[in-house]
């Protein structure tokens, strides 16, 4: 313990476990005591204390968090009681995951809940960790969300280190391991995760912001890596204009059966894989949340609801455009040469335009009808398109048009700024659809409406021969055939070597990040 906090600068300290006393709280805020006592079941045994009870007490366990997907996390629990002092008190459960304890003064919940679960969108508790996602196993008071709150952890292995994000300390007293979180309410703690095991931690070096890795698994080119991913940090932090944390932590969970796939978090994201290859891409992606979702936030989502589906119509703003910047970071960075951006751009063109339902299902409608993906048949060809790959795609078309109105003198990455300046910075939710559309067109200097009407609530065909040609690329159909799905049509993407200088200039613009400056005015 100690040899690991020498070994990393004094500001990462809010990140680690701290080993000086620390004075339990008296119960004037809500206490959560999570023990890990008993990794061989995977269950969690919680304590809830609950001061100021006015003769009865609800409690809910969410619904839903980290997926679009109603998973009901009241299903994992298991023998719930409700005390005062000695005395247990009538509980009375009204849904599937509402409770109403009559009492007055402090009340204590006490229940266990079963994980076992690998990867980011889950919790897991096992002999080798625990990795939680507090909103999966901890309960909370539907009316009194905003009061302040802290957590402790208790009966873990000595040799175990515990590590959460942001603006967060981490302190033990005796057997007990306190964390909190700033602002300490149950949405911040719910988007807090915590990695509590043996893993490697490393402090990235390049990013003028503090940022720490925890690496559950094993990275086999741990240094070739890190400069890699410092380098997609450097480039988000340098587009986005600095950073929006005071400390920032990736948790990796690599090896096999770890599955794919990546959660972000307002100050850290959790990403797993089997190796190490696909870890850079999920990573640009998530640290691109921390603006785009984290911050820049749709007011449909705002605030969350637990409880029960919440609907938008930004995901593929949310998630897709945050899906443009992930391939963006990677190819303005020299991780990807451009032929590997032209290549996967045709892959992404040939995945939608192969689903009969692009025709019909708008970005809108997709993001909208998010709450069915884990629905086989919602999932067919015919049923549904992805907003992460459509939003990706009409990331780099709007980036085009944009730069084709401007003459290369604004781009995609100047209305992003705007939306974090306009919304993130302010604390402010945007409207789904008409602030997006607004500052798109404050960026352009001219309406984006029909972009907007015909692309992103409407369904008309993309122009991509049309808009590809604003930066002198061609689009190229392919008949193959493949054993699994018979003859299909795909896409490739190519360099005109008849562009024009204003072409080429928006050509190098998309893949460097780069506009040109407006031309001087001439003088009176």
């Amino acid at each position: 313990m100690i040899a690991l906090l020498r070994s990393f600068p004094l500001r990462f300290v809010t990140f680690l476990l701290l080993a000086f006393p620390f004075a339990a709280p008296s119960y004037s805020t809500i206490q959560y005591e999570i023990s890990l006592a008993h990794p061989e079941l995977h269950t969690f045994h919680i304590k809830m204390i609950v001061p100021d009870v006015k003769g009865s007490l609800t409690v809910q366990m969410p619904a839903w968090n980290a997926l679009y997907e109603i998973r009901d996390f009241s299903a994992h629990v298991q023998k719930l009681v409700a005390t005062n002092g000695a005395s247990a008190l009538p509980v009375e459960k009204l849904d599937k995951q509402t409770w109403r304890i009559t009492g007055a003064g402090t009340i204590t919940i006490s229940y266990d809940t079963f994980w076992d679960e690998p990867g980011p969108f889950a919790t897991q508790l096992n002999a080798e960790h625990a990795f939680i996602n507090p909103a999966m196993i901890l309960m909370y008071l539907p009316d009194r969300r905003t009061e302040e709150l802290q957590g402790s952890i208790t009966d873990f292995l000595p040799e175990w280190n515990l590590v959460t994000p942001g603006l967060s300390a981490v302190t033990r007293s005796g057997s007990l391991t306190f964390w909190s979180i700033l602002p300490a309410t149950y949405d911040a703690f719910a988007d807090s995760p915590l990695e509590i095991g043996k893993f490697d931690l490393i402090a990235l070096s390049g990013p003028s912001s503090p940022i720490s890795v925890a690496v559950h698994g094993r990275i086999d080119k741990h240094k070739e890596f890190e400069t890699q991913l410092a380098k997609i940090c450097n480039y988000e932090l340098q587009l986005m204009g600095g950073a929006p944390f005071e400390h920032y932590l990736f948790v990796f969970h690599v090896g096999e059966g770890m599955g794919g796939g990546g959660m972000e978090h307002a100050n850290a994201t959790a990403i797993a894989a089997p190796n190490e290859n696909s870890l850079l891409a999920v990573s640009a992606h998530e640290f691109f949340h921390l603006w785009n979702v984290k911050r820049i936030k749709p007011a449909s989502l705002v605030p969350v609801d637990y409880s029960k589906e919440q609907y938008t119509k930004a995901l593929w703003f949310a998630e897709g455009v945050t899906s443009t910047y992930e391939r963006y970071a990677l190819t303005r960075t020299g991780i990807w040469n451009k032929n590997a951006f032209y290549a996967d751009l045709g892959r992404q063109i040939s995945e939608i335009e192969a689903r009969p339902a692009n025709a019909w299902q708008s970005a809108e409608q997709s993001s909208l009808d998010t709450w069915l993906e884990n629905s086989a048949v919602y999932n067919r060809p015919e049923n549904s398109v992805s907003y992460y790959t459509k939003g990706a795609i009409l990331g780099v078309l709007l980036d085009l048009w944009i730069r084709q109105q401007t003459n290369n003198t604004r781009s995609l990455d100047d209305m992003m700024r705007a939306m974090n300046d306009q919304f993130g910075k302010m604390g402010k939710p945007y409207r789904d659809h008409e602030d997006l559309e607004l500052v798109c067109s404050q960026t352009a200097g001219t309406s984006c409406k029909v972009f907007f009407d015909n692309f992103v609530s409407g369904t008309k065909p993309f122009p991509y021969d049309e808009y590809f040609g604003f930066a002198g690329l061609k689009i190229r159909h392919v008949a193959r055939s493949t054993p699994q799905s018979g003859p299909q049509t795909f896409f490739e993407i190519s360099e005109d070597d008849a562009a024009n200088e204003k072409q080429k200039q928006i050509r190098v613009g998309i893949l460097k990040g780069e506009t040109s400056k407006p031309a001087a005015k001439a003088a009176d």
